[in-house]
């Protein structure tokens, strides 16, 4: 029996704007829902990443971490660095967990991890 049906990752934001133009519009997210204060993007499916302007919980930008998966971390990371993200961790191959991943920084300084599965075990 599945027991959950979607999922919601919330960040607080300084600037819903702002956030607006890099999960939207550099990122690709689709908006689904503008509750205000609040905006919920679909990443994939049912997976959702919900933005809200809170100044007052950012208390450490950079102890949350945002992923996503895509075949194309280059192409990907190079389209962001372009249209000036920050990137913090350039591409690379981490053979720990035989990934390649990058790093990039949203405009609240949250980082999001941009990464590829090489592992053949992981079940896509």
């Amino acid at each position: 029996m599945q027991r959950w049906h979607q999922q919601i990752t919330f960040i607080n934001v300084l600037d819903l704007e702002r956030s607006h133009s890099f999960y939207h519009t550099l990122l690709g997210l689709d908006l689904v829902l503008d509750q205000g204060d609040c905006r919920i993007y679909r990443v994939t499916g049912d997976a959702y990443v919900g933005v809200c302007k809170r100044p007052q919980n950012i208390h450490a930008p950079g102890s949350f971490l945002f992923t996503l998966i895509t075949p194309q971390v280059e192409e990907e990371v190079e389209r962001l660095d372009a249209v000036g993200v920050t990137i913090e961790v350039p591409t690379h191959y981490n053979s720990t967990y035989q990934i390649t991943q990058a790093f990039i920084l949203d405009p609240d300084g949250y980082r999001i991890e941009i990464q590829r599965f090489n592992d053949p075990n992981w079940n896509q």
